[in-house]
């Protein structure tokens, strides 16, 4: 019987370069409220939002994910012929072949590197980093590119009054390769398919088929709604503050690390009342520096936390080195947590 040769890579990975791309329309609560009965207290008392960003016509899924990669490559100081994977994590690309990994990869300049797009909701940075990691050490690629992109405003109903204010647009990339020390921890990920029904899409894309367009909602002027994302806002947020501080434990404890030697907190951006029951509930310490990009940006899903990474990197709340938790969960319902240190 033959053996198979043992692939040879890397020790250990670890995020090399982060970048971020928010798009030029900032749009104020003011402008939500204009089709739903609610007040600019109301949002951001529920959710810290005070403005989001939407995405122009120019400023489409792979022209964002080339902006913000572009940045996180050259904060990784590598070139693009040396990216050997692009992993895409979005739910708003709405061609369903091909990939848009595939688009960007060539646009960026690849070496005709693997690409391919996942899908895994507001947990879907914390899948591609895994499976980055894993190329990394199994050798398959020296450099990989994981973007985590969304333009959710094409995916937000504004007559919706638990969900139109949530959503933003944005792209947030990082450049994940060798490393001589463990830097990006034990993913703990998982889902619960029977709370699937929590955070969904409205009407599936087969219903626009002609025989369907009867079965379809119609807005408030009685024209056919596009499909939007809804959710259950109260049992989302019980799944998240209960369940998801959990998740978040498992991931320190996988990765040997305790609260105290934390430095840095960055959960999925969904609602700011969340991000701080999750703080207390894992009893972070006060040195301990928490994300709360939400209030700018909204909620962009898949690029959350990458945005909300390059941001505090930005701005010096957190600095290299600096050991982070990060948590993304959402639609699946899905969730991937692990700690990370910080390029």
């Amino acid at each position: 019987m033959a053996k198979i040769k043992p692939s040879k890579g890397a020790p250990y990975a670890r995020i090399l370069g982060v970048g971020g791309y928010r798009p030029t329309r900032v749009v104020p609560n003011e402008v939500i409220l204009e089709k739903i009965d609610s007040s600019d207290e109301w949002i951001r008392s529920r959710s810290g939002i005070e403005t989001r960003h939407w995405a122009g016509p120019e400023e489409t899924v792979a022209a964002m994910s080339i902006e913000a990669s572009g940045k996180a490559i050259a904060d990784a100081g590598i070139d693009a012929e040396q990216i050997g994977a692009v992993v895409v994590s979005t739910v708003s690309h709405f061609s369903q072949t091909p990939a848009v990994a595939t688009e960007i990869a060539d646009r960026l300049g690849t070496d005709k590197a693997a690409a391919f797009d996942i899908s895994a909701g507001c947990a879907g940075f914390g899948y591609g980093l895994t499976l980055a990691k894993g190329m990394v050490v199994e050798g398959s690629a020296e450099y990989v590119l994981v973007i985590g992109v969304e333009r959710l405003s094409d995916l937000t109903d504004l007559e919706d009054r638990a969900t139109a204010f949530l959503f933003g647009d944005g792209a947030g990339a990082v450049i994940v390769g060798p490393s001589q020390e463990p830097a990006i921890g034990p993913t703990v990920w998982g889902s619960e398919g029977d709370k699937s029904e929590t955070i969904k899409q409205t009407v599936p894309w087969d219903r626009f088929r002609i025989g369907d367009l009867g079965a379809l909602p119609l807005d408030s002027e009685g024209n056919v709604k596009f499909p939007a994302i809804t959710q259950e806002g109260q049992a989302v947020f019980r799944w998240a503050v209960y369940e998801m501080a959990k998740v978040a434990q498992q991931a320190l404890d996988a990765a040997g690390i305790s609260p105290e030697e934390l430095d840095v907190f960055i959960p999925h951006q969904a609602n700011v009342r969340i991000i701080d029951s999750m703080v207390k509930t894992l009893k972070l310490p006060e040195h301990v520096t928490v994300a709360r990009d939400i209030r700018t940006t909204g909620n962009t899903s898949a690029a959350s936390i990458p945005l909300a990474m390059e941001r505090l990197l930005a701005t010096g709340e957190a600095k290299s080195g600096d050991t982070a938790l990060v948590i993304g969960f959402g639609a699946g319902l899905v969730y991937a947590a692990t700690v990370v240190t910080l390029p």
